[in-house]
């Protein structure tokens, strides 16, 4: 069976050169000093993101992946001034695009856009989907603690949709007061609170709940061929949409369709690398195999918990699996 991931990630030295003469990343900053120095010594730049052509490749046999989609997450390039962002986005997606076109059969890739410029950003997603043959974008967590609702991004996400490309959400730090205020305490370690804030459970809730501010802002009325792709089994939301429908009624919002008819029409969902063999089924159950994607979040996930023989071996009939695996991605991506 073909297996294609999307949820995959990349770094390049020179990129990560340009970012760090910056400093820290927005949800970083204004940290207290002992936990921003416990961050920084934790910033992971190792072979897994930046070597292609021996460990990646390793991985991806080991794991049956035919092709990964590369993304940019840490550091960000546009998590740079807005001056510097556009041109270092440039220059991070030619890098990329020089990896696909050596290995047009393994690799696809997003778009990484410098959202602090939206028509600038809007032109390289149009640069990148046309010139490039990118597959769509990835954007992480908020610009400088601006939610993406703020109608200053709505180029980016009219781009999109005209260019028929979905846009995909990793998460990023939250903002410094939330995690000071809900994540650390004295009563643990920092590095639990560390992890607490972040891919423990903090900035999943963060993006989950910035995906709901997406919908709500009447996005998808405006634009009902823009698709998102939410990782993490859509951060949490999912479990809430019947209580979001029973309060959130289209009186209330003004929407045109309940809360939960858009996640079920507009949103794609990825395990990240998330392998619970309850999630998949309730997941299946509730959007049905056709708006998931399979995805292991490289190199994030240990990789001793990350397998596709998960899905391969999973309960799910083979017209199911086969539409994970690889169909669905085909179809969104437009991927020969």
């Amino acid at each position: 069976m073909k297996i294609i991931t999307l949820e995959e990630h990349y770094a390049d030295k020179r990129i990560i050169d340009q970012t760090a003469k910056y400093g820290c990343q927005t949800g970083l900053r204004d940290l207290p000093e002992k936990i921003l120095n416990a961050y920084n010594s934790m910033r992971f730049t190792g072979d897994n993101l930046t070597d292609v052509d021996t460990v990646r490749f390793d991985f991806m046999r080991e794991q049956k992946v035919d092709m990964q989609v590369l993304s940019y997450t840490n550091p960000v390039p546009d998590s740079v001034p807005p001056e510097e962002a556009v041109r270092i986005c440039k220059e991070a997606n030619d890098i990329l695009s020089e990896i696909v076109r050596k290995y047009p059969d393994r690799f696809a890739a997003f778009a990484t856009l410098p959202m602090g410029s939206p028509v600038e950003a809007a032109k390289e997603l149009e640069r990148c989907v046309k010139d490039l043959h990118f597959v769509g974008a990835l954007i992480t967590g908020t610009w400088r603690g601006k939610f993406y609702d703020d109608p200053m991004f709505f180029p980016i996400f009219e781009k999109a949709a005209e260019l028929d490309v979905p846009i995909s959400w990793h998460p990023e730090f939250p903002n410094a007061k939330i995690q000071t205020h809900y994540y650390f305490s004295d009563s643990y370690s920092l590095i639990t609170g560390m992890e607490f804030a972040t891919a423990g459970l903090g900035w999943h809730l963060d993006i989950g709940l910035h995906m709901a501010r997406m919908v709500l802002s009447g996005i998808f009325d405006k634009l009902p061929n823009l698709k998102f792709i939410s990782g993490h089994w859509g951060e949490g939301i999912p479990s809430m949409l019947d209580r979001m429908d029973q309060i959130l009624r289209p009186k209330t919002t003004g929407l045109k369709k309940k809360i939960s008819e858009y996640y079920h029409e507009n949103i794609y969902f990825t395990p990240s690398g998330i392998l619970s063999k309850d999630q998949l089924e309730y997941m299946v159950k509730v959007f049905g195999a056709e708006h998931i994607i399979w995805a292991l979040d490289y190199p994030y996930v240990p990789f001793d918990s990350c397998s596709t023989d998960f899905l391969l071996n999973s309960d799910l009939t083979e017209q199911e699996k086969e539409l994970i695996a690889h169909v669905n991605a085909e179809k969104l991506l437009h991927l020969k």
